[in-house]
């Protein structure tokens, strides 16, 4: 029974030592890391916003706008004065419907470029309504970005303050150590106190010089 308490109370004791050694080790070490919340506003599809957004006329004017800007308008449009030219200059039958300076033509295409203009000037607000829009969302994520990318700095830089009091406190530690060991045995902690290669060096140094009285008895 007596051994069983001694053998009981001994992990005890080095529990509380090494609770007592844990408690010296990190007093004074600041270990609440600074809170980061995520509170910005949501990330925005800017494209799915603009079509809630469009009326009926903007998605006329942008329809118009791009059929405008092709090269199939380009195409047909340029198929059909020709044939107006040809067939109100040299037409096979006698009726011509505007002869040469063809301003019924010009008329048209006057027309033509009355309308057009406008519902282009619409489909260019729109672009640069969108455009705002999503020059606004751009600087909304690089906002989000340069708060978390501040706060993950900070975190760094307080995680490089704990690691470095800790630091500190294991040199102390260990210099502590070390005197009262020098007081034990000097050259133990001579030994100790070597640099590593040096300790690595001896070490190797031995092993083969047992070896070699091994080897020759």
């Amino acid at each position: 029974m007596e051994m069983n308490a001694q053998t009981n109370a001994t992990p005890n004791k080095h529990s509380s030592s090494y609770r007592e050694i844990s408690k010296h080790l990190f007093e004074g070490v600041h270990f609440r890391f600074p809170k980061y919340r995520h509170d910005h506003p949501a990330v925005i599809n800017v494209n799915e916003v603009v079509d809630e957004r469009m009326t009926l006329g903007q998605r006329v004017a942008d329809a118009v706008a791009s059929g405008m800007g092709s090269w199939r308008f380009i195409i047909i449009q340029t198929t059909i004065l020709l044939l107006w030219a040809i067939l109100n200059s040299i037409g096979w039958w006698s009726w011509k419907w505007d002869l040469y300076p063809f301003i019924a033509m010009n008329l048209l295409l006057s027309c033509q470029a009355a309308y057009a203009a406008p519902v282009i000037m619409m489909s260019q607000n729109r672009q640069a309504e969108k455009d705002r829009l999503t020059a606004q969302n751009d600087y909304n994520t690089d906002c989000k970005g340069e708060e978390e990318v501040r706060n993950i700095m900070d975190h760094l830089d307080h995680q490089d303050t704990v690691i470095l009091q800790i630091m500190q406190r294991m040199e102390a530690q260990h210099e502590e150590v070390m005197y009262h060991f020098s007081r034990l045995d000097p050259e133990m902690a001579r030994r100790l106190g070597m640099d590593i290669q040096e300790v690595s060096k001896e070490i190797v140094e031995e092993e083969t010089g047992d070896s070699n009285i091994a080897g020759n008895s």
